[in-house]
C-alpha cells in the first residue's frame, strides 16, 4: 500500500502541506509505504498557540458534544476499518489479523471515551459531619491541567494514538499529537476522521515531527501535561527535562506467565500452552505486555514446555499480507538483529534455544530458552522482540518471588483455578495487573493500565487517563440548609 501524493499532516484541524516530504518504508520488504509532510518549525508555534487559544472554546463545550464528537470519531473508524488495518500493515509491518484487531480496539477506546464524557460530573461532600461547617456542601470537580502534548509509539500507531487523544477531549484538553517517526501514516488518516468530528479550532493537531522538533516541543511550557508511551530511556529523560511538568509514562515491561500445578493436564495445559506461544510472539512480540518470562510448576513442567514448543514451532510465520500468519517482521532490520544478539549472548551464557533463534532481514524466529540466567539481558531487560525463557519453581511462593524478581512491573498472568492464589497473586506481584487464567498480554481498553517500578507512572484508559489529566478543584457552598 502507498499514496501517490505526500499525506498532509493536521495543524489546529486543518490538513496543511510542511517543510519537506519524508518516506515511509514497510519493514517487511522495503516496498513504500507512504509519504508525509513533516512540520516547519513556524507550523508547530502555530499548533501549540492553537492549542493554547483553543482551551477555553474546548473547555465550553457540552458533555453531549464532546461524546458525540467522540462517538462520531469511533463510528469513522469503524467505517473505514480496512483501510486503517492496512495502513497499519504497509508501515510496521502487523499481520493483518493483529491490525484489524487494534482497529476494532480503537473504535471501542474512543466509544468508551464518549461514554465517560457523559459521565464526567464530579462528586458532593457534605462538609456539616464537623460542626465548624454546618451549612456547608463541597462540589469537588476536575479540571484539565492544560493542553497535552501526546507522544506515541510505533507498536500500536492507532489504538494507543487514541489512548492519547480520547481522553483529552473528554476532559475539554487540547492535545498535540507526535505520532512516532516510524508510523505516522495512521495517526494522520485518523485526523481525517476526527476532521470531521465537530471539534473547535485547535482542539486538536497531528505533527509528525523527528527527535529534535520533539525536544522542543517537550520543553515547551505552554503544553504543561506530557503523555508519553514508548521506551524506558526515552521516558526517562523527559522526566528529567521537565521535572515541574505532569509526566505521565507508560514504559516497557519483561511479563511474566506463571502456570501452576492446579491448572490441571490435558486439554487445559494445551490450551495455557497455546495463549503463551501465541502471546510471546504476535506483533513479532513488540508489545510491553507480550510474555517474556514463563514460569511453570516443576511437577507439570516437562508436559508444559513440550506443549509450548510445538505450539510455538506450528505459528505461522511469513509476510504480513498473509491473512493467516500470526508473526511478521519486527519495525527494522536493527531491531531483529538487536534481539538476535541478546539470543547468542544468553546462549553464551549456558542458555538452550529449544526453538528459533535467528533472524533473516526484520523477522526474526520465534525463540524458546530454558536455563537462561537471571543477569542475562533475555531475564533482566524488556525484549520487545519474539522471545521467550521458561523456567522451573516449586509452587506458588517461589513463582511469585521469581515474578518480582524484576525491576519491572507491568502486568504479570497467573494461570490457577484456586481463588486464594487469585486474590493473593493480586496481594503479591508487583505489577499494574494480574490477569488470572490467561497471559499477562490480556487488555481490556476500558480498565486501567499502567504499571509499577520501572514500567512506569499513571494508568491509560480512558477514565483513568481523564483522572490523570485533570486536578481536583473544590466549590465551598455556604449557609445551606442540608
Amino acid at each position: 500500500m502507498s499514496s501517490q501524493l505526500p499525506i498532509r499532516f493536521w495543524l489546529a484541524g486543518e490538513a496543511v502541506e510542511g517543510a519537506r516530504v519524508v518516506e515511509v518504508r514497510s519493514p517487511h520488504d522495503g516496498s513504500l509505504a507512504g509519504a508525509y509532510w513533516e512540520p516547519g518549525t513556524d507550523q508547530v508555534e502555530a499548533a501549540v498557540s492553537a492549542a493554547v487559544g483553543g482551551q477555553r472554546a474546548l473547555a465550553g463545550t457540552s458533555a453531549a458534544g464532546r461524546a458525540g464528537a467522540l462517538d462520531a470519531i469511533s463510528q469513522g473508524i469503524t467505517a473505514r476499518a480496512e483501510e486503517f488495518a492496512k495502513t497499519i500493515t504497509a508501515e510496521c509491518g502487523k499481520p493483518l489479523m493483529w491490525s484489524r484487531a487494534e482497529v476494532r480496539r480503537a473504535a471501542s477506546t474512543f466509544r468508551w471515551a464518549a461514554e465517560e464524557a457523559r459521565r464526567w460530573s464530579g462528586d458532593l461532600q457534605r462538609l456539616d459531619t464537623d460542626p465548624a461547617a454546618v451549612g456547608r456542601l463541597a462540589v469537588v470537580r476536575r479540571f484539565p491541567h492544560g493542553p497535552v502534548l501526546g507522544i506515541a509509539p510505533f507498536n500500536f500507531p492507532l489504538n494507543l494514538v487514541a489512548h492519547k487523544v480520547a481522553p483529552a477531549i473528554a476532559v475539554g484538553a487540547p492535545i498535540v499529537l507526535k505520532p512516532a517517526p516510524a508510523t505516522p501514516l495512521t495517526a494522520l488518516l485518523l485526523g481525517d476522521v476526527m476532521a470531521e468530528a465537530d471539534l473547535p479550532a485547535g482542539a486538536w493537531s497531528i505533527l509528525p515531527l523527528g527527535n529534535v522538533a520533539t525536544a522542543e516541543l517537550v520543553k515547551d511550557p505552554r503544553l504543561p501535561v506530557i503523555s508519553f508511551t514508548g521506551s524506558e530511556r526515552v521516558g526517562y529523560e523527559i522526566q528529567a527535562a521537565v521535572p515541574r511538568k505532569h509526566v505521565v509514562l507508560e514504559l516497557g515491561g519483561n511479563a511474566a506467565a506463571v502456570v501452576l500445578a492446579d491448572w490441571g493436564t490435558g486439554d487445559d495445559l494445551d490450551w495455557a500452552a497455546r495463549r503463551v506461544a501465541t502471546f510471546g510472539n504476535y506483533q513479532a512480540g513488540q508489545s510491553c505486555i507480550s510474555v517474556q518470562r514463563v514460569i511453570v510448576d516443576e511437577c507439570i513442567y516437562e508436559p508444559f514446555v513440550s506443549r509450548l514448543v510445538e505450539k510455538i514451532a506450528n505459528l505461522r510465520t511469513g509476510s504480513p499480507w498473509d491473512d493467516e500468519v500470526v508473526v511478521g517482521p519486527m519495525i527494522s532490520e536493527q531491531a531483529a538483529e538487536r534481539v538476535e544478539s541478546w539470543v547468542s549472548e544468553a546462549a553464551d551464557l549456558g542458555a538452550q534455544v529449544l526453538v528459533g533463534g535467528q533472524c533473516r532481514g526484520a523477522e526474526m524466529t520465534p525463540t524458546l530458552l530454558v536455563n537462561a540466567p537471571r543477569t542475562a539481558r533475555v531475564s533482566t531487560e524488556e525484549i520487545f522482540g519474539p522471545v521467550m525463557t521458561v523456567s522451573s519453581v516449586q509452587g506458588s511462593t517461589e513463582a511469585f518471588d521469581l515474578v518480582n524478581d524484576s525491576r519491572f512491573g507491568l502486568q504479570a498472568g497467573v494461570f490457577t483455578r484456586d481463588i486464594q492464589t487469585a486474590f493473593r497473586a493480586h496481594s503479591e506481584l508487583e505489577v499494574g495487573g494480574v490477569v488470572i487464567g490467561d497471559v499477562p498480554s490480556f487488555r481490556a481498553d476500558q480498565m486501567p493500565y499502567g504499571g509499577v517500578k520501572d514500567s512506569g507512572v499513571g494508568r491509560e484508559g480512558p477514565f483513568a487517563a481523564m483522572t490523570d489529566l485533570t486536578y481536583e478543584r473544590v466549590l465551598v457552598l455556604t449557609g445551606l440548609d442540608l
